[in-house]
């Protein structure tokens, strides 16, 4: 891995925010899953939430998840389900739906543990994620439309929770477990020896504060060899 990648790494690894997240309600349509993960990204995101009821809609998040490897997609099969994850996390349930209680995005504090719960493209939200909102938020129409895709009005949304975490200096510390970012540093600075790992079922190894992959000869025999089992016992 060159010093440059491994520092980009590193540097993404600092700003990940764990207690920030976005829950997709039943939305399916791959381009919109995919903007949501790309925005997810930017904002330094550590994973979003999909509640996908049934197996159709799980293999049309799959396609789009698969095109991001930075961001963790945990999948669910009903909103009750994702919402006991965020309860655990004691996450504030911020739902966008029109209600009289809604109030705008922008009041909102997102230096507070917060889950961003978007609907899908026809229905909007579910009634279970209405009902489970700490506070429902609106994004201020001023135009003949009535609402904006997923994926823009969750990159308005996620980037007002970046600016308010920025000025509160909430990046740059990294809270991810080493575990975790051992694996991210490994599968995308070696991503040639991550797939022979995974393909000889070969386990990971460390890497050093240099970027490098640190593991005895047994190890690289293992990964040398045809058949790795030739070499156990």
């Amino acid at each position: 891995m060159s010093p440059e990648r491994f520092a980009r790494i590193n540097q993404m690894l600092d700003n990940r925010q764990v207690d920030l997240t976005v829950c997709l309600d039943k939305v399916h349509m791959t381009n919109n899953i995919a903007a949501v993960l790309r925005s997810a990204d930017c904002v330094g995101i550590h994973q979003i939430h999909a509640v996908w009821p049934d197996d159709d809609m799980r293999v049309s998040g799959n396609t789009a998840s698969g095109s991001q490897q930075w961001v963790d997609t945990v999948k669910h099969y009903t909103f009750d389900e994702a919402h006991q994850a965020f309860k655990k996390q004691k996450m504030q349930v911020l739902t966008t739906t029109f209600s009289d209680s809604a109030v705008d995005f922008r009041e909102i504090d997102y230096t507070q543990p917060t889950v961003i719960v978007m609907g899908n493209e026809r229905d909007g939200v579910s009634a279970e994620a209405i009902a489970a909102a700490d506070q429902h938020i609106i994004i201020p129409m001023r135009g003949m439309v009535q609402s904006l895709n997923v994926s823009v009005a969750a990159a308005l949304v996620m980037y007002e929770a970046q600016r308010q975490r920025e000025v509160a200096n909430m990046y740059g510390t990294r809270r991810l477990d080493n575990d975790y970012c051992q694996t991210m540093l490994f599968e995308q600075g070696h991503p040639v020896y991550a797939k022979a790992c995974q393909r000889k079922q070969i386990p990971y190894p460390a890497i050093d504060d240099q970027g490098q992959i640190v593991a005895d000869e047994e190890w690289w025999d293992r990964m040398r060899a045809p058949n790795p089992k030739a070499l156990v016992g």
